[in-house]
């Protein structure tokens, strides 16, 4: 592919050359048709060629394309509103930015300037992004060694471990950072209480609670917020991935008086807030609540669900299936590489998480018809791997 003489080995790619989407399905340049289960890393929330996010686009595109925060913006204001209605108890005031990376950097600067406090308590597992300070945060070692010192001071807990969480906080936590479905380290869902207990102990503690729902947030997983699930709040919430449709945008939701200790200068994004990421954001957002996006999440990830655990039952190289919604890990008892070149023979584009957990992250807009459709080519190719693996065993 021509693409890697400019663009290195940072990523790990597949062999699809993709020229166009529509809703849950993409083509590529030859005309074959996919079901994608990629969908962007989840940044496909409402399905590709939106109708709502291309006419907010194509409609703001003739007013205009940039407004820098320190002017005034209807479109924002609109976005604004829309996305303060929806939010979590308490977060009424936002940060706008262009990725899930940036909404971390930014909770992580208004935690410490508001608490006054240095140390940061992230879960094993974690996954919170890729630049100096979200990095710091991001658990996997393989992707920091290189690049080591970090920024200091981080700690980390098991997820989903009151006693573990317990041991590292101290006198001098600023702030507890946590996804409620853990996704890049195989769609790990907090058990019952977990996320109670943390507010509990950030309540008696005098922490600030960020929840990491750029993932797992905008009903991707049956509900609008991941942490709907367990009825708690965080101080800051962090979001990105499908807010816009599509187009690059990130949003970090705070308490007001969060946002207040807050100086004029000492965080600001010159891209943040875009006239276009917001009217795409508005589209977004619509879609979402008012197409019945969540619902057929919920609907939807049952189905899939289900049927998997019926081809768990059927191929014992299937350890475990597990998530919410339309988030979901099915673990393997075996490198997945085999099994996702085999989706793509099959039409069927589907990620990873570490080497041997497949994700699934459709569009919300995915039919059951296509949803039957992957687990009978998941079938397929898994059954193939299973006589591969007795030929060679």
């Amino acid at each position: 592919m021509s693409e890697d003489q400019f663009m290195g080995s940072l990523y790990q790619r597949f062999p699809v050359v993709v020229e166009k989407g529509k809703g849950a399905h993409v083509w590529d340049a030859d005309g074959k048709e996919y079901i994608d289960c990629m969908g962007g890393y989840g940044v496909a929330l409402v399905g590709h060629q939106n109708q709502r996010v291309n006419n907010a686009i194509k409609e703001q595109i003739d007013k205009i394309i940039t407004v820098h925060s320190s002017l005034y913006n209807k479109t924002r204001e609109d976005f604004l509103k829309l996305l303060i209605g929806l939010a979590p108890k308490g977060l009424t005031q936002v940060h706008l930015n262009n990725s899930g990376t940036e909404a971390v950097e930014a909770a992580m600067k208004f935690a410490r300037k508001f608490t006054g406090k240095k140390g940061m308590v992230a879960m094993k597992g974690s996954y919170h992004g890729k630049t100096f300070g979200a990095l710091s945060i991001t658990f996997n070692p393989k992707y920091k060694k290189a690049f080591e010192p970090l920024v200091e001071r981080v700690s980390y807990a098991s997820y989903g471990d009151m006693e573990s969480l317990r041991s590292v906080v101290d006198d001098d936590t600023a702030f507890i950072i946590l996804e409620p479905i853990q996704g890049e380290s195989g769609i790990n869902v907090a058990p019952d209480g977990f996320l109670q207990d943390v507010r509990k102990l950030c309540d008696e503690k005098g922490i600030l609670l960020i929840f990491d729902e750029i993932q797992a947030g905008l009903g991707r997983t049956g509900r609008l917020w991941a942490c709907d699930h367990w009825n708690t709040a965080p101080d800051i919430l962090c979001l990105a991935k499908g807010i816009a449709g599509g187009v690059p945008m990130g949003a970090t939701l705070v308490r007001p008086d969060i946002l207040a200790s807050m100086s004029k200068g000492e965080h600001s994004s010159t891209f943040g807030g875009n006239p276009i990421s917001c009217a795409a954001g508005i589209g977004a957002l619509k879609a979402i609540t008012e197409d019945g996006l969540i619902e057929n999440s919920e609907k939807m990830g049952n189905l899939f669900r289900d049927g998997l655990e019926k081809l768990r039952e059927k191929h014992n190289i299937i350890r475990e299936v597990r998530g919410k919604g339309l988030m979901i890990g099915v673990e393997l008892k075996f490198e997945v590489r085999n099994v996702l070149m085999g989706l793509i023979e099959q039409g069927v584009l589907m990620l990873y998480s570490g080497r041997n957990i497949l994700r699934i992250l459709p569009p919300l807009v995915i039919t059951e018809e296509d949803v039957t459709k992957v687990l009978h080519a998941l079938d397929m190719v898994l059954t193939k791997e299973e006589e591969n693996l007795n030929v060679q065993g």
